[in-house]
Parts: structure tokens; sequence; C-alpha cells
């Protein structure tokens, strides 16, 4: 019997996992909600109508993918098990591995998980005048979630302060920023490692790493991440297996053992110094613009092993494979993003896109048949390539079609890997 999917969210993590899902032979229709302007059947309900989406699950029998964090943080899972609904990904409890990075840290501490020694503050005076006792730089947090942008890498006190002074006093995070980190900044080679785990096993996903600055040369604010590639060859089959053994199934098991299960992506951010990992942050979803190269790659049913994480039985499934080939994503930003942005702007050139590329809608909306833009991240043009270099020609010359009077995109996403192979 076919199944019907409901993603919720409407970026283009979630574009892509909707593509994915709708190749396996045992789903009938994937709905999204709310969706964008390139993903079918979608269905107006925001990520927050919790009660909303369950309705909908419910009457249109489905198995439900949760995208982003803010639903998680809320706990749709809990309420989708309640209801007897199938649901994929964490639970509330479970979820507090990204929703409070506070908790995140003290569970790392706790659990002996390596990560940067760090601090924790909710008054701005206390938090400058122990900046200024330290003699190395140091990284700003922000306690709660602010869409990928709550991070503050400071290359000097009076940045520090300033950082502080942003989210304590300032509220530039609102609630998110009642509490701060204040901890050492690792200086090293940043990598993205994500893993698919029932609560007691985890099986790995494709190595990637993410380009979160807005300009090229990694300079500039942070943003929710302007293009992703994958295999990365900045993780090798050595390093992937520390990561594996010291961070992903250390932080599984040790959930379990706090009475916690985590079902779902367990995605930490890992910074490489001295071939030692360090976790940054975790994250309780797939990354985005990960998920695009990622999911470009896999040579499995993603939907058998979703089941496999709700039933509890991954262990009986075989590892994941994956295509031999490199996929790079490349996402379009309309001009101003990470700040103010103009939106709906006509944007045109889908049809001149060369076969084997493709394009994964984020902030898009579809008026008539005219796709305009609706967000800051607009697009994640997405290409495989035989080696990584090109790929890289290959995701590029697909950009070169797609335009609009705002496009905005890097122009290095994948070097960094170069200079490794």
């Amino acid at each position: 019997m076919l199944v019907n999917v409901l993603v919720i969210g409407s970026g283009g993590r979630e574009h892509s996992l909707s593509w994915k899902l709708s190749q396996s032979s045992k789903v009938e229709t994937v709905f999204t909600a709310p969706g964008n302007g390139g993903t079918k059947n979608n269905v107006p309900i925001s990520v927050d109508d919790l009660d909303g989406l369950a309705d909908f699950a419910q009457k249109n029998n489905c198995f439900t993918v949760v995208g982003p964090e803010d639903p998680l943080a809320a706990g749709i899972v809990d309420k989708f098990n309640k209801l007897n609904l199938k649901v994929f990904g964490p639970s509330q409890q479970a979820a507090q591995l990204e929703s409070s990075k506070i908790w995140a840290k003290d569970f790392m501490k706790r659990n002996d998980i390596p990560t940067a020694r760090f601090e924790i503050f909710d008054d701005a005076q206390k938090a400058q005048e122990y900046v200024k006792s330290l003699d190395y730089n140091v990284v700003v947090k922000a306690d709660g979630l602010a869409a990928g942008k709550g991070v503050i890498v400071c290359n000097s006190n009076d940045e520090a302060i300033s950082a502080i002074q942003m989210i304590l006093v300032n509220k530039t995070f609102g609630d998110a920023g009642n509490r701060i980190i204040i901890e050492e900044r690792i200086d090293g080679i940043e990598a993205s490692y994500i893993a698919l785990s029932d609560g007691d096993v985890a099986i790995p996903m494709a190595s990637s790493q993410d380009h979160k600055r807005i300009f090229d040369n990694d300079e500039g604010p942070n943003t929710g991440g302007m293009g992703a590639y994958s295999p990365t060859p900045i993780v090798d089959d050595n390093l992937a297996k520390i990561i594996q053994e010291e961070v992903i199934e250390k932080t599984i098991h040790a959930m379990k053992r706090e009475g916690i299960l985590f079902k779902g992506f367990l995605y930490a951010g890992i910074m490489i110094r001295d071939g030692k990992p360090f976790v940054l942050e975790y994250n309780v979803r797939m990354g985005d613009p990960e998920c695009q190269p990622i999911t470009m790659r896999m040579d499995f049913d993603l939907y058998d092993y979703f089941i496999a994480s709700v039933d509890g039985t991954l262990s009986s499934l075989p590892s994941a494979t994956w295509k031999s080939q490199f996929a790079v994503c490349v996402v379009l930003a309309s001009k101003g993003y990470p700040e103010a942005y103009s939106k709906d702007d006509e944007i045109t050139g889908f049809d001149s896109v060369p076969e084997g590329a493709i394009v994964f809608h984020a902030g898009t909306r579809k008026s008539g048949e005219t796709i305009l833009s609706n967000g800051g991240r607009v697009l994640g043009v997405t290409a495989l390539g035989n080696t990584l270099e090109s790929a890289i020609a290959n995701a590029y010359a697909a950009t070169e079609k797609i335009t609009w009077s705002q496009k905005f995109n890097r122009k290095d996403i994948g070097k960094k890997g170069l200079s490794y192979l």
C-alpha cells in the first residue's frame, strides 16, 4: 500500500527532501506545508500551526517529516506521537540540543564530548568584565534559536564587548538572547557531520561543508548558509571514524542514558584543529544548504530510513550508499541579505538550466506561472560532477542561467575543498 508523506517547512532543505521522498516506490503523494514556489502539492498551513498540521496529517493518512528547527523545539513530534501519527524527527526534549545552546554545552561537558571551554552569563557587565580578563579570542552565542544568526565570532575584546551589548542589552535576538555563552574561539577548519539516528544507532550521512559567511573568502556576517558541497575531503575516513565514535555515538548513547531517545537527524557542526574535532553546535535536523548536495548523492530510498528511524529498526538496514560523484549547491540570495532585502522580484531562466542540475527553491513563491523572490536565500542551484572541480563548474554554469534584478551569490563555493585534493 502506498503512503502519503507530509514534509513540513518552506526552505531549500524541504524542497530537496520532498524531491527525494517522491522518488520512493512506496510513496504516493508528497505534500509540503507551507512549501514554496518550487515544491508540489503545497498545503497552506504554517510550520507553527501544530494543530492544523496534525489535522492534515490525520485526514490524509500521512507519514510526516519535519524539516525546520522551530516546530521541533515547539514539540510537534510529541504532539503527533500522542495522536498516534507517524512523524520523523526528535522530541521536544531531544531538540534541546539545538533549541538551547546552554543546555547543549552543559550536556557536552557532563558527557565528555569535545567542545570549546565556555562560561554562561545573563548580566552584560559581568560578561564584559570576563571577556577583558581573557587572553584569547571568543565566540559569543545567544542561548536560543535565532535562525542561524545568533553566533558572533569575535576578533578582539572590543568586538566581544559590542556582541554582548547587542544580545543582552539591545536584545537583537529577543528572548533567545536572555542568556549567552562566551566560549573560546577555536580556529581551524569547519565541517558538517550529519547522522540519522533511531535512538540506539546512528547511520552517518555523506560528509559536507557549508559556507556560512555572506561574501567570498568567508568574509562578512554569518548567514543561514551560502552554499555547500559533498563529500568534503577535509573529513577523511580516519577523521570520520573519530567524529562518529567520539561525537555522534557518544551523544546518542548519553542522551539515552539520560532518558531521552534521539530520533531524527543529528547534525554536529565541527571545528577541526590539529586533526581533533570539537563540537561548535548541534542541530537536530538536516542542515540547509547541506541537505541539497547530500540528497542529490543519495543512492538509497530515504523513506525506508525515515521509517526505520521512527520504528527503532535502523540496525536492520544496510549502510547508506552514495553516488561516487561530488555535488555542489550554490545559494542564490537577494541583495542585502542577511540584512534587509527586497521581495517579489520576478525570476527567469529556469527552462534553460542544463539537464542534470537541479534548482531547489527556498525563498520563492508562485504567482500564476511566474516565480517571485520571497526571502533572503532564494534558490539553491545543485549539480553533480565526477570531480569536485567539475561539480563546481556545473553548478556555476547552471546559476548563470537564472536571473533577477537582485540576485547575489558567492563565487567560491567548494573552492576550500580543492586545496585538500
